[in-house]
């Protein structure tokens, strides 16, 4: 019979992944067997600079944690080697771990969920593809800012051909008045 020590301990882990998972926006779960030390030390920083939580958890308690936040779905891949990886960027997780999968057949994405959504393993490859939040942001402005360039050459073709045709400057500002003579 498992002693109460040990019974509490693994509450606590569990309760403690219950709170990471309901806090992150993705999460992925994947088989690492096969990763070298000095590739799993790599992956760790690349996860840590995108402030990626990865952690290898004991399938039972994982378990647990998916049936108290409702991700029983995820219960099926919990085989083998489990790590799991967990962020509030919805596509962080993905992108850096599909990208690692690529070079390492050993490395396999199980499955993973996005905004309390329960993705199979290709889903998460395809959320991989999504470019950073970042890229988007600077797509987006890229867009309004050349639509604006667009929009003021426009004018100033405008401007240039009534100069021409009248022949006289077309004055960008009124003329100041000049002071009343006293």
């Amino acid at each position: 019979m498992a002693n109460a020590t040990i019974i509490d301990q693994k509450q606590q882990v569990v309760s403690e992944l219950v709170e990471k998972i309901k806090n992150a926006n993705s999460g992925v779960l994947v088989d690492y067997k096969g990763i070298s030390v000095a590739n799993d030390t790599k992956l760790r920083a690349d996860l840590r600079k995108e402030d990626v939580h990865y952690a290898v958890v004991k399938n039972t308690l994982c378990a647990r944690a998916f049936d108290e936040v409702g991700f029983h779905d995820l219960k099926d891949v919990l085989n083998g080697n489990t790590a799991l990886a967990l962020s509030t960027d919805q596509v962080a997780a993905a992108r850096i771990l599909n990208n690692y999968a690529k070079d390492n057949e050993h490395f396999v994405i199980k499955a993973g969920f996005v905004d309390g959504r329960v993705l199979n393993a290709d889903e998460v490859k395809e959320l991989a593809q999504i470019p950073s939040k970042e890229v988007l942001i600077g797509r987006i402005l890229g867009s309004l800012q050349s639509s604006l360039y667009g929009f003021a050459y426009a004018i100033q073709a405008i401007i240039d051909k009534k100069t021409e045709e009248s022949g006289a400057p077309v004055a960008a500002e009124p003329a100041a008045e000049a002071p009343a003579a006293e």
